[in-house]
């Protein structure tokens, strides 16, 4: 399958696991360090509006800046933040805990976000990943999404404005995520009964 390129002014669901499903996120400091990684090399050619760390995959929902928008030596070249990114993660993870090869799965993983509609659910997706793969029982208090930086009116490096108009405001961001919610719960305890 053909991978979609990275374009100016688009939309993308990014995602990679660790190779043989091994966790990329080893330890807490991992994450952050992660983030300050995606700070580093993704905030200058795009507008982060959702993530997810789990300790064997990523989720990151994002919006490819405006040519305009972008540092002129990396027009020509949007996949080499994302290069520098992986790379870099990795190398500083394989010294630190003494490993050689490959830290993900094959190549990143991006789909294009096509209308305002399926942003949403994808942002809705990503926030309920841990509940969905029983990292954590509430998505709310999961450490390592973006779902608290809507909630908080701290600085943050997600474009919240942007999401949360487009959802209506952070009442019905909180509805739609809750919503989502009560289907996995019955689809976990679906599985639960037919395991009995």
């Amino acid at each position: 399958m053909k991978k979609d390129i990275f374009e100016t002014g688009q939309y993308y669901h990014i995602y990679n696991r660790g190779n043989n499903k091994e966790n990329i996120f080893i330890e807490e400091k991992n994450n952050n360090y992660f983030l300050e990684k995606v700070k580093k090399y993704l905030l200058p050619i795009a507008d982060i509006y959702a993530y997810c760390l789990l300790k064997n995959h990523f989720h990151i929902v994002l919006r490819i800046k405006d040519e305009k928008e972008l540092p002129e030596k990396l027009k020509e070249k949007l996949h080499l933040p994302f290069s520098n990114l992986f790379n870099s993660y990795s190398k500083s993870i394989n010294k630190s805990y003494v490993r050689t090869g490959s830290l993900f799965q094959e190549h990143l993983q991006r789909n294009r976000i096509e209308s305002e509609v399926y942003l949403k659910q994808l942002i809705v997706y990503v926030h309920l990943n841990p509940v969905k793969h029983k990292f954590a029982k509430y998505f709310e208090s999961y450490l390592h999404s973006s779902y608290r930086s809507y909630l908080s009116s701290k600085i943050t490096s997600i474009d919240r404005d942007y999401i949360l108009e487009l959802f209506g405001g952070l009442e019905n961001f909180k509805v739609c995520h809750d919503e989502r919610r009560i289907v996995y719960e019955g689809m976990i305890n679906d599985i639960s009964l037919s395991d009995e």
